[in-house]
């Protein structure tokens, strides 16, 4: 939620009032306890991008399984700031209080920095690849590679052949950081293996499957980001209650004077909304330094603690959460229109079984408003659990957290293994592997490698 809160969800956010009341209680432990699976307390779906599992430590196939196929979907890597919205707040309001006499020892510096760091997301372009983000996304290329050397071996064999059984097929969602995504995604294969150049087929688009979530056919779901009273009070309840207040108030005390900041707080300067809308713009700019460690030494941590990230990361988690993740008990509207997505996955795998045509690896890009909801659907390790009004989201009842959902160049790989008529899926997940949803069973137990016909019957796609 940005700015100032509309009266219809100030109405709203009223009319959960005890929600409202309950919430910090169970949140404030939330963000002390840290995100899940180790990632910093204030991290995000900004976070970049680590590997979760070593190419060595993976079980390896059944005796007498080869690789015959790899697909994934991956988020596209570490960018700059989508636009200068937050950064151009804050320099208004940083210059109102130069103006007015109203800065700190340390905030002299707050201006500068700000700027700084908008003219380096500039230069990148807006919302374009980090330096950081594209050699994140070329190193994950190379391990793929070395984790499948022999279905690589025999895709660059063939290579010659246009109309071949082994192709490399890049498709994308149109958008500029996904195509660019895709390049430097099989700049990282290249590297590793550059006869596989002639492999590779020109890349594509295509929205429908990998920009969905701006599909018309999901205007159900637009029209409940947009217009759902539970959802707006749902988060302005969230959002608006007194930790929040004290936190902002933590991040811009080291930048403002008191009287300033209580002008600020009552809504003396419109422009910039109030103290919590101003610290949250603090801690967009901080949290997007980590995506762009090649393009400058940043110091924005001067302004935000440890303990003010952890909160606003939770807020920033929590709308995440809510409409783009699992989301309330008893609805799927956050995450059903992934299922053309989860289609595509089996397809791919099920016309490469029978031999009816299709790459020997599939690569997609896309976008976090794809992958969470997908990892939703498939009920991923993070996105199973949802919530009710009474129960709402909180670090301590659900491990759900945006760093290891999605995090900058998140990826769900899926691997197809042949053994005469037999085929086996092993599944990856930021690289780590991972197990199907409950109800699909691996071959063996303990094992992370799946029938196919199983997987079919274990996610309904036969009768």
């Amino acid at each position: 939620m940005r700015r100032t809160l509309t009266s219809t969800v100030a109405l709203a956010a009223s009319a959960l009032l005890s929600l409202a009341v309950a919430v910090p209680a169970q949140a404030h432990g939330g963000p002390a306890a840290g995100p899940a699976f180790g990632t910093p307390a204030g991290a995000t779906t900004k976070a970049p991008y680590r590997p979760l599992q070593s190419v060595r430590s993976l079980q390896q196939a059944p005796d007498g399984y080869t690789a015959v196929f790899t697909q994934t979907v991956s988020r596209h890597g570490a960018r700059a700031l989508s636009d200068s919205e937050d950064g151009d707040l804050l320099v208004k309001l940083w210059q109102q209080a130069a103006d007015e006499g109203a800065l700190t020892r340390v905030g002299k510096g707050f201006g500068p920095d700000v700027r700084a760091l908008l003219d380096a997301n500039a230069k990148v372009g807006y919302g374009a690849l980090t330096g950081q983000g594209r050699r994140a996304l070329q190193d994950t290329a190379e391990r793929m590679e070395q984790r499948l050397p022999g279905l690589f071996r025999r895709i660059a064999a063939g290579a010659d052949d246009p109309a071949g059984p082994d192709r490399i097929d890049v498709v994308s969602s149109g958008q500029p950081r996904a195509v660019d995504s895709g390049t430097e995604f099989t700049k990282g294969l290249l590297a590793g293996e550059p006869a596989l150049a002639k492999a590779v087929d020109p890349a594509r688009t295509d929205t429908d499957l990998l920009y969905f979530h701006k599909s018309a056919v999901n205007k159900d779901y637009t029209d409940y980001v947009k217009k759902d009273p539970r959802l707006a009070a749902t988060l302005a309840a969230v959002r608006d209650q007194p930790r929040s207040h004290r936190a902002a108030r933590k991040v811009l005390e080291r930048i403002f004077t008191g009287p300033f900041l209580d002008r600020l707080a009552a809504g003396g300067y419109p422009f910039a909304g109030n103290e919590v809308d101003a610290a949250q713009a603090v801690f967009n700019l901080y949290s997007v330094t980590a995506d762009l460690t090649d393009e400058g030494d940043w110091h924005l941590g001067r302004y935000i603690g440890s303990e003010e990230a952890a909160w606003f990361g939770y807020l920033d988690n929590a709308e995440e959460f809510y409409t783009k993740g699992p989301g309330f008990a008893g609805q799927d509207i956050t995450y059903k229109m992934a299922g053309v997505l989860l289609d595509d996955l089996f397809r791919k795998a099920e016309n490469r079984r029978a031999g009816t045509g299709g790459p020997a690896a599939e690569l997609r890009f896309t976008h976090a408003e794809e992958i969470i909801p997908l990892a939703a659907l498939m009920r991923l390790p993070g996105s199973t659990t949802q919530v009710t009004e009474a129960s709402p989201y909180t670090y301590a009842s659900n491990a759900w957290r945006g760093a290891t959902v999605a995090p900058m160049g998140a990826n769900i790989q899926w691997d197809l293994f042949r053994k005469g008529d037999d085929y086996l899926v092993r599944m990856l997940y930021n690289e780590q592997q991972t197990a199907f949803r409950p109800g699909c069973a691996p071959v063996s137990k303990g094992s992370y490698f799946y029938d196919l016909d199983e997987l079919e019957r274990c996610f309904g796609r036969t009768a």
